[in-house]
């Protein structure tokens, strides 16, 4: 009786120990998210359940293209494609994205994106600030984005989207 009551405290203290590393997993290094609405397609779905690294920005800064999930209010999270990096002057005309007045080529499937510059959207910057990035969803005419809500800091910045892990069909690591 004593070695069963031994081997049940064994897988007890093994399952505790399993849902303490979960938790401390979740808390420092991924966390889940599910896409909610159009506002990435064509390459994120709504119901796209995805995997974010937490600790990608705590030992780098965000880079050009990558798509990034951020704190847009107090309760609700956003996730949206980095355009625009600290420094940088941003603008779009006919298409085709200018930084610092040079052309460059967006490598990913994306939505029309209307004439604007960095100066049309909130705080009139003429450059982004140290410590801000500029976002777009990829679906650029139905997006809520830098164009309303301004600026995203640093701060606001929950972490990197890497992997698509549901629904499996879609499963693939995510580059742009």
């Amino acid at each position: 009786m004593t070695s069963s009551k031994g081997e049940w405290l064994d897988w007890l203290k093994a399952m505790i120990m399993a849902f303490i590393f979960a938790v401390l997993i979740r808390a420092i290094v991924l966390t889940p998210i599910v896409v909610e609405g159009p506002s990435m397609l064509p390459n994120l779905m709504d119901g796209d359940q995805l995997l974010v690294n937490k600790l990608s920005y705590k030992l780098g800064k965000p880079e050009r293209f990558d798509i990034i999930v951020f704190h847009a209010t107090k309760d609700r999270d956003y996730i949206k494609r980095v355009i625009g990096l600290p420094g940088e002057h941003i603008a779009y005309q006919n298409n085709v994205l200018y930084v610092n007045g040079e052309p460059v080529q967006e490598p990913f499937d994306r939505e029309i994106t209307y004439n604007f510059a960095l100066e049309d959207i909130s705080g009139f910057y003429q450059k982004i600030p140290d410590r801000h990035v500029l976002v777009l969803g990829d679906n650029r005419t139905n997006s809520t984005d830098s164009r309303m809500i301004g600026l995203v800091s640093y701060d606001q910045i929950v972490g990197e989207a890497k992997l698509i892990y549901w629904p499996f069909n879609r499963f693939r690591y995510i580059q742009y």
